[in-house]
């Protein structure tokens, strides 16, 4: 659920403190993943390739991102909620000869620009080829250049590799499908509130990489919806926007599945997310059929596969790819359960 210590975040879900403080020079960030406690280090204005840019500026580089949708959703639409709702301080780099050179760092293969990837393959200031590179839900050939480049600098690798494809709405008339309505005597739908935060955090299946802080700022500051049980109250499934714009989280929990309430959710929350400027994208993986076809009922149509990994280079131990990878799957495994 924006770049820090990795290329391409689409959660910002922080891969780990230690992995972010090698990478990246950024000092006292707020940042998705993490307590607003913790500090990081010095901002740098520019690299070798790459320069930040202003916020004032940013609506200039959405002119220039339009141009390359679907690609570049992610970081279209993660630079729409910065500047509308600023749930978090981010820094954007993009190259110093933008547009000319329409590659940025926040999201490398967002404007699928394959023959400017020499610029990132050059790039030694703002991050270190020698040390862990997380990137999230990134366009397949984007990660096949990375992975050549990284494997020819550090002979290195991606490990973890899940696989993630890109669904955009497309086709507004499908949102209006008819659905049945909640049993009023089973549960009902209403707005989550602060006070919903804990349960979420809970439920949520990366809670051990995102912290608390991130879900009561987005519950400030973006919307969501969730279905209550009528017997006690209790929340069995929620939706809730993402920094990332378009994007959202939906989650229900196990025994409340099968009963209809995530097409209730994802309908309700995209028809929001619409209305308030936003374009609607969800990542789901090959294998969930449930989830695919949910959305496609929706209007949203496949727009391009991505993976998500961590690229390792050789000096990194056989016991950290392992615990990584596992990490990586066991999330995974539990997103899917939903």
């Amino acid at each position: 659920m924006a770049f820090q210590h990795y290329f391409e975040i689409q959660d910002l879900n922080q891969f780990n403190q230690d992995t972010h403080n090698k990478f990246m020079k950024f000092q006292n960030q707020k940042y998705p993943g993490h307590s607003e406690k913790e500090s990081i280090m010095e901002i740098i204005s520019e690299g070798r390739n790459f320069q930040l840019v202003k916020d004032e500026s940013l609506h200039e580089v959405l002119e220039v991102l339009q141009k390359f949708f679907p690609y570049s959703i992610k970081f279209h639409q993660t630079i729409r909620t910065y500047l509308k709702d600023k749930v978090w301080q981010f820094y954007f780099y993009i190259s110093k000869a933008w547009p000319e050179d329409p590659i940025c760092l926040h999201f490398p293969g967002c404007t699928f620009t394959l023959d400017k990837m020499s610029l990132i393959e050059n790039e030694d200031i703002l991050f270190s080829w020698t040390e862990p590179i997380y990137m999230n839900f990134t366009h397949v050939g984007i990660m096949n250049k990375m992975d050549q480049i990284f494997h020819s600098k550090v002979n290195g690798g991606l490990i973890g590799n899940i696989y993630g494809d890109i669904y955009v709405h497309e086709f507004p008339g499908e949102l209006e499908l008819e659905l049945e309505t909640l049993p009023p005597s089973e549960a009902s739908m209403k707005p989550l509130q602060i006070d919903n935060v804990k349960d979420i955090y809970d439920l949520y299946p990366a809670n051990d990489i995102e912290s608390i802080e991130l879900f009561e700022k987005l519950f400030n500051q973006l919307p969501g919806f969730g279905i209550f049980s009528r017997n006690n109250s209790e929340l069995a499934a929620w939706s809730l926007q993402s920094y990332y714009g378009g994007m959202f989280s939906m989650q229900t929990k196990p025994e409340f599945r099968r009963k209809g309430y995530g097409i209730q959710l994802a309908q309700s929350l995209t028809k929001l997310v619409i209305h308030r400027g936003y374009l609607p994208f969800v990542v789901i993986r090959p294998e969930n059929n449930a989830s695919r076809s949910l959305y496609t009922k929706l209007g949203f149509r496949k727009a391009f596969e991505t993976v998500r990994g961590v690229f390792k280079p050789n000096t990194s131990s056989v016991e950290d790819d392992k615990e990584n990878e596992e990490k990586f799957n066991q999330c995974d495994r539990d997103r899917n359960k939903n």
